[in-house]
């Protein structure tokens, strides 16, 4: 049974140079406090540069010593959310293309999400059928698109595409807005905390506004074990029950959509893994993923304690769940 990470990241050195001529201000590359390249949301560090972010070489040696055996990569956040509508195509075509090519190189290795300039619908879909067509297994999103939410509809159209074709979707958080607002510039608070509540955020909205009904065939998966869902599946379901305004869309309690969503196992305690796991209804719902290569990334560490887990849990969470969800 082969071992798939399905969250791990890559992009391009002339993806960042995109980035770094045409942040407008909101983007910037720099160094952070503590001296290391970083991309930062104003003055918040949120994603901190290594070359294995763009070096395949380095990726498969890693992945040998890991003992994983394919990476799905995707580009992370901000991913192709910024500079205009020519820019945004740019970014996100000429990363798409790199994972195509490397793909192609190493096909029993690499395998990809395609990124789309989703505030851009017409571009996004044309993209989207480019990105299938050359190979891509799904769709990488960030949970908020430059501060807008994923159940926007002026983004309906690009989902009912995705729907269409019923493909996976990892939803990954992006740094959230309010960042200057939260000072979360201090103790780099953006990848602890500052990821967790996009993420929470975006899936709430999406249970709550009945987007999982509108759009049965999408695959979607939770990033970093989903984040604070799993805590918060009891209260969600409390409030849906005593506040008129959490259930005035959906009939279902909210803990039942949680168990039509993945997860995956980005998570560093083996005691929030069960809890992922228990709230996700079965382990069939959890996949195996690293964050790779990013500075708390831990491809090692991630599958250790899935191999932790009772043997059967653990074959299906490190592959065999997700030779399923993707065809692999």
């Amino acid at each position: 049974m082969p071992v798939i990470d399905v969250h791990t990241h890559m992009l391009t050195l002339d993806y960042l140079e995109l980035l770094r001529a045409n942040g407008t201000g909101k983007y910037t590359l720099k160094k952070t406090k503590a001296g290391q390249d970083a991309v930062h949301l104003y003055d918040a560090p949120f994603m901190t540069l290594f070359p294995g972010m763009w070096d395949y070489e380095l990726r498969i040696r890693k992945m040998d010593e890991a003992r994983v055996d394919v990476a799905i990569v995707s580009l992370t956040c901000p991913n192709a959310y910024w500079g205009g509508r020519e820019v945004a195509l740019k970014a996100a075509q000429m990363v798409n293309d790199s994972m195509a090519e490397q793909q192609r190189a190493k096909p029993d290795r690499i395998r990809w999400f395609a990124s789309l300039p989703f505030q851009y619908a017409d571009d996004a879909r044309a993209e989207l059928a480019r990105c299938v067509q050359r190979g891509a297994v799904g769709v990488m999103v960030i949970a908020n698109i430059d501060g807008e939410d994923l159940t926007n509809p002026k983004f309906a159209p690009v989902w009912a595409e995705i729907d269409r074709l019923g493909l996976p979707v990892l939803v990954h958080p992006g740094a959230p807005q309010g960042v200057r607002e939260q000072h979360m510039d201090e103790f780099n608070m953006i990848p602890p905390v500052g990821f967790m509540c996009d993420t929470t955020l975006a899936f709430v909205r999406m249970i709550y506004s009945g987007f999982l009904d509108t759009y049965p065939n999408i695959k979607l998966i939770a990033a970093h074990g989903g984040a604070t869902l799993p805590y918060l599946a009891g209260r969600l379901d409390r409030c849906w029950e005593m506040i008129p305004g959490c259930s005035e869309v959906i009939k279902d309690k909210p803990s039942a959509y949680l168990q039509r969503i993945w997860y995956d196992s980005v998570l560093y305690d083996p005691r929030a893994l069960e809890l992922c796991i228990s709230v996700a209804g079965s382990p069939d719902r959890v996949l195996y993923g690293s964050d790779y290569p990013h500075n708390i990334g831990d491809m090692i560490g991630c599958l250790a304690r899935v191999n932790a887990l009772p043997a059967d849990q653990a074959r299906r969470i490190a592959g065999k769940n997700a030779e399923a969800l993707f065809g692999l």
